[in-house]
Parts: structure tokens; sequence; C-alpha cells
């Protein structure tokens, strides 16, 4: 079996991946595969810290803008798009980089999972959503619990839509979610690629970030896709910042406020993010991007693709 050389750059947001990432494709040949669920959705760019359109034409880029935010892909969806596009780079003699936080979407590329269909009985789906709205998250997570343990562990029971997710498919099917989620590694040689910084300096580029997303036009991009019929119920607009400015925007809280919402939950997200990039983990090489140049990480990595062409037949 012909093995795929695969460069994957992860981190927290804020952390600096997509300048990293574009230095990196610029000298190696790279090919930027997104793995960030937002950056998915047309019209969402200043709140998703999505790369510039002068970024995305210095070098290719995959998986963004590719679906409406009243559209929303599913991690299926996502997986079999970016495994054709590492596919389709490496073909074509580039060399596919994977770059994003969004761990569950690395994971599921990186070891191949198998996912569930996704099942399709609304009505099961409104009762748990309803059971959740009256009853709260951490009751509809016992639910879940009740039926498929190993899936309760492996979700946050506050990503209520997840754990609807699992309930449905499990109570749908009558075989638990977590059964039903198989792996097959996939033929890739991977890099992986860390990049992280102390809390204390990471919390000041994203108090920094969310100040700049709101002098370079958020709101007005919110109004805009609420003048496009965007509604506030879509997944997509859960997102960070959207979802914090919603709250001013119905008049629930001032300005002031909502922007201190977006600093502390994005630091909380920070912290889940971690769980899927643990500083211990040996499969992952972290840099500091304050005290570690560009090219010493060009230079790392470029080492370890010499080292893979030395091996080769």
């Amino acid at each position: 079996m012909t093995h795929i050389t695969l460069l994957v750059i992860v981190g927290p947001t804020a952390v600096g991946k997509t300048s990293t990432s574009l230095e990196l494709a610029k000298e190696l040949a790279g090919e930027i595969i997104s793995a960030d669920s937002r950056y998915l959705y047309r019209g969402m760019d200043i709140g998703t810290a999505k790369p510039s359109l002068a970024e995305r034409a210095a070098i290719p880029y995959h998986l963004i803008d590719i679906t409406e935010p009243d559209q929303p892909w599913s991690l299926a969806q996502y997986k079999r798009a970016a495994t054709a596009a590492i596919a389709d780079i490496a073909e074509r003699g580039n060399l596919p980089m994977l770059v994003g936080g969004t761990g569950q979407y690395i994971r599921a590329v990186l070891e191949g999972w198998t996912i569930p269909p996704r099942a399709s009985n609304p009505r099961l789906r409104e009762e748990l959503e309803g059971f959740a709205a009256k009853s709260g998250a951490a009751a509809l997570h016992t639910r879940l619990a009740e039926v498929d343990a190993q899936a309760a562990a492996a979700i946050d029971y506050r990503n209520v839509r997840r754990v609807v997710r699992a309930l449905e498919v499990t109570l749908e099917s009558g075989i638990p979610f977590s059964e039903q989620r198989r792996s097959e590694p996939p033929p890739y040689e991977v890099f992986q690629l860390g990049l992280n910084m102390p809390r204390a300096d990471l919390y000041a580029r994203i108090d920094q970030r969310v100040d700049e997303m709101l002098s370079t036009g958020l709101l007005v991009e919110i109004e805009t896709l609420l003048a496009r019929g965007i509604d506030w119920s879509l997944p997509a607009m859960s997102a960070l910042g959207y979802k914090q400015l919603g709250n001013h925007i119905r008049g629930e809280c001032s300005l002031d406020e909502a922007v201190q919402q977006i600093k502390r939950e994005t630091r909380r997200f920070v912290r889940r993010q971690a769980n899927w990039f643990q500083a211990d983990d040996p499969a992952i090489h972290w840099f500091n991007p304050l005290d570690t140049s560009t090219k010493v990480i060009i230079a790392t990595v470029q080492k370890w693709l010499a080292s893979r062409d030395d091996l080769t037949p």
C-alpha cells in the first residue's frame, strides 16, 4: 500500500496556526486543508478568523467557504472531503497539510473513523431537544449514560447537539453509538506539529483578536447574515462571537458585556481544545511560536521529510 506523507498542524485558537502554516506551505510546496468546523461556512469570515483572501491567494486552501450557514456539514461529510483532498494533493506531488483546531475533525481523519450514519427520526430528535430544554443538559447526558456509558464519557454534557445525536443514533438503531464508531487507520505517514504558548500570553492574544474583530466589522457581518435569513437557531450561529453578540443584538446585554462573554468563552474553548491536543502526547512535536522562529520549525519538518525520503525504496 502506498503511504501518503501528511503534515498536521494543531493547537488552540489564536496561537498562530494560520501564519505558521502559510510559511510552511510556501517552503514545502504544501496545500492547506482546513480542519476548522467554522471555516466551512460562507459569510462567516471575521468572527471565525478565517484566512484572508490574500493569504488564500498565496497558496491553495481546501474546505473553506464550501457551504452556507443554513446547510451544516456532518462529521462524516467533512471526513470524506478531507480524505479526498489529501489524496488529490499527494497525487499531484504536493504536500497535504491538515491545519486547524477542531480536534474531532483531526482525529476522525488521522484515525480513519467510520462514522455512524445520521439517524432520520425528526420526532425523536425533537423530543430529545425538548427534554434538554426542559430538564437541562446534564439530565439529557444522564439519559445517554444509561444506554451508552462509553459515549457519555467521551461527550461533554454541555454539547447538547452531540448528546442528542448519540442518543438518537442509539435509540433508533438499538446499537450503542460508541459501538458504531469504528476506525481503520489510513495510509498516512504523519508528522504532527503543535503550536502552543503560556496561557497568559495566549489569553492576551485572544483578547486582542476579539477587539480587532469588533473594530473590523463583526457586528456588520452578523447583521448581514441575519438579513440573508440565517436564523439564530442554526448550529453555525452558535459559534464563538456570533452567539454572544446575538445576546447584545436581541437587547439581552450591552455590547461591552457581550465582548467580555466572547473573551471568557474563548478561554474556556481553549481549555476544551487541550483535551484533544495533549501537551504530553508523544506524537505531537510542540513549539512555542513566541520563542521559536518559523525557520526552525520549517527546518524540523524538512528534516523529517528527508528521513522519509531515505526510507523510500
